[in-house]
């Protein structure tokens, strides 16, 4: 089965590792074998190593090194983001989110709803 999810200019990749961690990207350029240049809504266009990008299956149709204003505007337009959060990869990151920001309160309504789910189920 060949390859879907190729490095090419316009996919939207996710950020695995680093001070970006869990960032959208987009690939605006190749920069050699092993890097790319990405860009992002809330960050600084920068290179960044293949192996530190999880690809999506999304692509932006834009040119090669475009301007901030132009990416952002066909982001805007293809609504890529949004797309990416109805996914499931998008929802599992989503409610790992709402997981890490719950208090302790929160943690323990959802122990003892769990604990009755449980019961209930035998």
């Amino acid at each position: 089965m060949p390859f879907t999810r190729l490095i090419e200019v316009g996919r939207v990749a996710m950020v695995n590792y680093g001070k970006d961690y869990g960032k959208l990207v987009v690939i605006v350029d190749i920069v050699d074998q092993a890097r790319a240049l990405c860009d992002g809504p809330d960050m600084v266009r920068q290179p960044m190593y293949f192996k530190r990008l999880a690809l999506t299956q999304f692509t932006v149709d834009i040119p090669k090194s475009p301007k901030k204003k132009v990416l952002l505007q066909s982001l805007n337009d293809s609504g890529v983001f949004a797309k990416f959060g109805a996914t499931v990869w998008g929802q599992k990151l989503a409610k790992r989110k709402a997981k890490e920001s719950l208090c302790d309160f929160g943690r323990f309504k959802t122990m003892i709803a769990k604990k009755a789910k449980s019961a209930k189920a035998r």
